[in-house]
């Protein structure tokens, strides 16, 4: 069974993170839309987190997940939101399972193929030798000479936990994001549609819906609402929390 952190009473709220997140980055808003009456369900996916680690790396493996979860916590109606890879796993999971979803709200990722590009920071990651027991400052050092980013980097160090007193590891499985790594760019079947309220947000600084996405989300999602955040990029919801929140609970309410 799926971690998760559940907060709140109301209408079920479900979160997803993206590739190499967790349940804790979105702990701040989850705290927001519990004040705004929903009983928030922050999800670890697999490999992710806290949550099992398996061999089995794929969106119809983390879709059965979710089911999985739902049933266990007798969740019949939901809301449901995802980030990026996160949002693949909403549309996959909406689209296959409309019964159980009222509405979507996918957060700067488009149903379509996206070509693999997280190669230097994998390479980062594999880098970093946990047998030499390295410290917080010793994995940083090593990460900085794949990954420039100071913002990215930090994101990816929240996974750094003591596994054992003087013993650091990674809580995601990096083994199944190695073996598995075409399975994050895979595009949503063409076949499937959800015909209930759904909402994508991007980032106006981010590359990952274009104008010319919108037709073939419109295919899938055909009760689509599209909002723009600017002057954000990929990570919208940490940029500009404030204006997500409202563009989120605005349209959950309506």
């Amino acid at each position: 069974m799926l971690y998760s952190k559940i907060e709140g009473e109301g209408k079920p709220f479900v979160i997803m993170h993206g590739f190499l997140g967790m349940s804790d980055n979105w702990k701040t808003l989850a705290g927001q839309y519990v004040e705004a009456g929903f009983q928030v369900h922050l999800l670890d996916l697999r490999n992710h987190g806290r949550s099992f680690h398996s061999d089995e790396w794929s969106y119809e493996a983390m879709v059965q997940d979710v089911y999985e979860y739902c049933q266990a916590n007798h969740l019949t109606r939901i809301d449901i939101l995802g980030h990026s890879m996160g949002g693949k796993v909403a549309m996959l999971f909406a689209t296959t399972h409309p019964e159980i979803v009222d509405k979507l709200i996918v957060a700067d990722i488009g149903p379509r193929f996206y070509k693999q590009h997280h190669q230097e920071i994998l390479a980062g990651l594999n880098a970093v030798d946990f047998s030499v027991k390295p410290s917080r400052n010793d994995v940083e050092e090593i990460l900085s000479q794949y990954v420039p980013d100071f913002g990215t980097r930090q994101f990816l160090l929240k996974n750094l936990y003591w596994k054992e007193p003087g013993q650091l590891a990674f809580r995601f499985y990096l083994n199944a994001f190695n073996n598995n790594l075409d399975a994050i760019g895979k595009p949503l079947p063409d076949d499937l549609v959800f015909n209930n309220p759904t909402l994508f947000i991007r980032g106006g600084n981010s590359g990952y819906i274009q104008d010319s996405d919108l037709d073939a989300i419109r295919k899938h999602f055909p009760n689509l609402k599209l909002e723009t955040i600017p002057n954000a990029g990929h990570w919208l919801h940490a940029e500009n929390p404030k204006m997500f929140f409202e563009l989120t609970t605005e349209f959950l309410k309506e």
